[in-house]
């Protein structure tokens, strides 16, 4: 019963979001094939789908390509100084917001970044970081390590007996890549491959921040553009409909194109040796590639890091719209953290005693929001709340609940493993005990889901803190979050008081993240 009324509400907003979208674009004052006509033959609109689906296209070519060597790096290497701090250098884009990013990136390739500097010092010019240029480095900055992580545990996983044999046989490098690496990479690559095209085909943030006019243009901005803008529903929802069948179709179709799944081995694969670990040549590739993304992805941190050292701080601290943004990007985080979880919560708890067809129909619902982009979920509840989205307590409530559906997948992910755990562990015996419900739960599920739980919050907290794509769409003067703010002031070009703003947005979602970890998953009965 709690998992088909977490479902039902889930599909509810889901639906509040599509419908409005559907109802507009077929109902409109011109109709919805006059429309579709008027789109299908705006010369400007090809150029948006075109754009949209070629940038998604080179940034998923461009991600893959470093993050397959990268991945066979960390492989071949289990065991280095240092590894972990590559690995965790890897997750940190992953909790980043987007806005931090792009800022971090304009700190160190931007005009007047440390890279444009050295190349000006060497008589050279660095390109324009706005267009297609800085949309692809943003765009590989945030999917690059998203991709190595995916990777690297299926490499990880290859049985010491293919090693040993590879051994014997006197395999070159090439011939471990062909035969070994490439088998393994080939299950992966497509299911990585449409995850990521999926995410840079609705990326919003980043392309509206480095996008630099009117030829660097996504469907999602155009969306954004004819509602907030233009204020133009009609348009808006032909727009929103052609965005949701792109990243449905377009991902259904490379989905289907992934291999099935074949079991990789009996058992760690670090058991075995690779007979390419020890070459010298194996070695500087190696020292190469983990350099390189190390120095990829921490120099624009540490770029952000002297940008906002050097800014303004005082006066930025000294301002009250600063604080204003922080309280209400706190209390954001407040609301939709904990319901994200209490959701993927509800959905998984509830769904261990429904047949198993449902139970995967019932869990597999709180993963539409990634195929869903927020910018069309949001133009729905904005055409459906049209006339109460004025009042700012209805769009503090739908800023909410946008940012909370976005955060329900990456909870639910984090939730599954052990909530499988504890079903696995524990099904018996509650049954032959007869503890149900509450009981359960708080005598028997509880103490095994408890890390997870603050693993799920914390990640939960740290997304919703910096979502951008929540409060761009509901968010006003009044109810303005830090996200918002920060983008206020690198479109007005104020960039030494943006990148303290974005420095303190970095250090209030370390503070978040880490005392959730630290606070609530510290063990109570030490």
């Amino acid at each position: 019963m709690l998992a088909l009324v977490c479902a039902t509400l889930v599909l509810a907003a889901l639906i509040a979001g599509i419908g409005p979208v559907l109802f507009l674009g077929m109902t409109g004052e011109r109709g919805f094939a006059e429309s579709l006509a008027t789109v299908l033959h705006d010369a400007y609109l090809h150029r948006v789908l075109l754009f949209t689906l070629g940038q998604a296209a080179l940034s998923t070519l461009l991600s893959l390509l470093g993050a397959v060597p990268v991945a066979r790096a960390l492989a071949r290497r289990p065991a280095f100084p240092g590894r972990g701090l590559i690995v965790q250098m890897l997750g940190v884009p992953l909790l980043l917001p987007a806005l931090v990013g792009v800022l971090a990136l304009v700190a160190l390739y931007g005009r007047t970044g440390w890279v444009a500097s050295a190349v000006a010092t060497l008589g050279g010019e660095m390109p324009p970081i706005y267009g297609l240029g800085g949309i692809l480095l943003a765009h590989v900055f945030f999917n690059l390590p998203l991709a190595v992580r995916i990777l690297l545990r299926p490499l990880e996983a290859v049985p010491g007996e293919s090693w040993r044999l590879a051994a014997q046989l006197g395999f070159s490098p090439a011939q471990v890549f062909r035969w070994i690496d490439w088998p393994v990479l080939r299950r992966s690559l497509p299911s990585v491959a449409a995850l990521i095209f999926l995410l840079c085909s609705g990326s919003f943030t980043i392309v509206l921040a480095l996008g630099g006019g009117p030829r660097a243009t996504t469907l999602e901005v155009a969306l954004y553009e004819a509602l907030r803008l233009d204020f133009d529903p009609s348009r808006a929802a032909i727009l929103a409909l052609l965005q949701t069948l792109l990243c449905i179709g377009v991902g259904g179709l490379l989905v289907r194109l992934t291999p099935p799944a074949v079991p990789l081995s009996l058992g760690p694969g670090r058991n075995g040796a690779r007979p390419d670990r020890h070459l010298w040549r194996t070695r500087i590739l190696d020292s190469f590639w983990l350099g390189g993304a190390l120095l990829f992805i921490g120099g624009p941190l540490l770029g952000l890091i002297h940008g906002g050292l050097r800014g303004p701080i005082l006066a930025v601290l000294w301002e009250a719209d600063l604080w204003t943004a922080a309280l209400n990007s706190l209390r954001l985080t407040a609301l939709a953290a904990p319901l994200a979880v209490l959701g993927a919560l509800g959905l998984l708890l509830g769904a261990r005693r429904l047949p198993t067809r449902l139970r995967r129909l019932v869990a597999g619902l709180g993963t539409l929001p990634l195929a869903l982009p927020p910018i069309v979920i949001g133009t729905g509840w904005f055409i459906l709340f049209r006339p109460l989205v004025l009042a700012p307590w209805v769009a503090v409530a739908l800023t909410i609940a946008l940012a909370t559906l976005m955060a329900l997948p990456y909870t639910l992910r984090a939730l599954t493993p052990a909530v499988a755990e504890a079903a696995a562990r524990h099904d018996r015996l509650c049954a032959a005990l007869g503890l149900r419900g509450w009981q359960r739960f708080r005598l028997v599920d509880f103490p095994v889901l408890r890390r997870a739980l603050v693993t799920a919050l914390a990640l939960a907290a740290a997304l919703s803190l910096g979502d951008f794509g929540a409060v761009a769409l509901f968010g006003a003067s009044d109810t303005a979050a830090l996200p918002l703010l920060l983008f206020s002031r690198m479109g007005s070009y104020r960039f030494d008081e943006a990148a303290v703003i974005a420095l303190f947005l970095l250090l209030l979602g370390f503070v978040v993240f880490w005392g959730i970890e630290k606070g609530l998953g510290r063990d109570r009965r030490a």
